[in-house]
């Protein structure tokens, strides 16, 4: 996924509730008696021209720079912000990350927003990028999953891409993907009623990537008979992914996934697998320390 990719109106929609929320109190069940930043108003010189440094106060990966200028457009007119990176670079503590301008209540009041907006998800891209690392030189691609923030997926899925991991499907509506669940849900686990399931599938969805999730090997013959795209080779053990693999040999794509970790990459990048996909590079990313410095000289 690339910034381009991303509805910018549904990202505006975005920052304009993290702005109510800050602004009006949106979701109190008591509306605030006094709405606005009310710290900002008591300020002699809010109107006047400001100056501020966005800056790393740790090594991170940073992702969200274009987000910056859209939440200053929805807090005023004549607030501009300068990167002087992009999107994906690697960054070492005390790095510049570019200039706000603007008047001094516009930037202060959007301040939060912004930094929240950008330590999340440099945070995400931070520990896609380790996981990527230890994976090491290989061909297997890192997927990311559906387990986001909800509302936040496109922009946490952004994040994924560019700390150098991969998409997976954005939502239920872009790949078939038939789990244990809807196996269970249709009675047709094993054998030919698997492969029935799977042809039928094809018949509703032709022009649709099919993928199927497994938790033995006995499923995979059926699958392969009627045609599956991908295998989604579920918890299996080292010895069964690789077995797996031997079993599908190139006839489908496999991804491995359930109980990924950091230190188990290094090993699984190692099997031949087409891809591995996890979601703890979004649950279990931290957010990073970006500072905003009033006051500097514009760069």
């Amino acid at each position: 996924m690339t910034w381009n990719d991303i509805d910018q109106d549904a990202i505006r929609e975005l920052i304009e509730l993290a702005k109510r929320e800050d602004l009006e109190g949106w979701g109190l069940a008591r509306r605030p008696p006094v709405t606005g930043d009310v710290t900002s108003m008591v300020l002699q010189h809010g109107d006047s021209t400001a100056i501020a440094r966005l800056v790393a106060r740790e090594e991170l990966v940073i992702c969200g720079m274009e987000l910056v200028q859209i939440v200053l457009d929805l807090y005023g007119t004549r607030a501009s912000f300068k990167p002087v990176t992009e999107d994906g670079s690697r960054h070492s503590r005390g790095d510049q990350l570019g200039v706000l301008r603007g008047p001094a209540k516009v930037l202060l009041e959007s301040e939060r927003v912004i930094l929240n907006f950008l330590q999340r998800l440099s945070g995400i891209a931070s520990t896609t990028r380790s996981y990527v690392d230890a994976m090491g030189f290989t061909q297997t691609r890192l997927l990311d999953t559906r387990k986001t923030t909800p509302g936040y997926r496109v922009l946490e899925k952004y994040a994924v891409a560019c700390g150098g991991g991969y998409n997976h499907r954005i939502g239920l509506f872009d790949r078939v993907m038939l789990k244990d669940n809807h196996l269970a849900a249709d009675k047709a686990i094993l054998g030919d009623e698997l492969a029935d399931l799977i042809t039928a599938t094809r018949e509703k969805w032709p022009n649709l990537v099919i993928e199927l999730e497994v938790d033995s090997l006995d499923q995979i013959p059926p699958g392969l008979s009627a045609g599956v795209d991908v295998f989604l080779l579920d918890n299996f053990s080292p010895e069964n992914l690789r077995a797996a693999v031997q079993l599908i040999d190139g006839r489908a794509a496999t991804e491995a996934s359930g109980g990924i970790t950091i230190e188990s990459l290094p090993h699984l990048a190692t099997m031949g697998l087409n891809f591995i996909s996890t979601g703890a590079t979004v649950h279990k990313s931290t957010w990073k320390d970006i500072g905003l410095d009033w006051g500097a000289e514009p760069l």
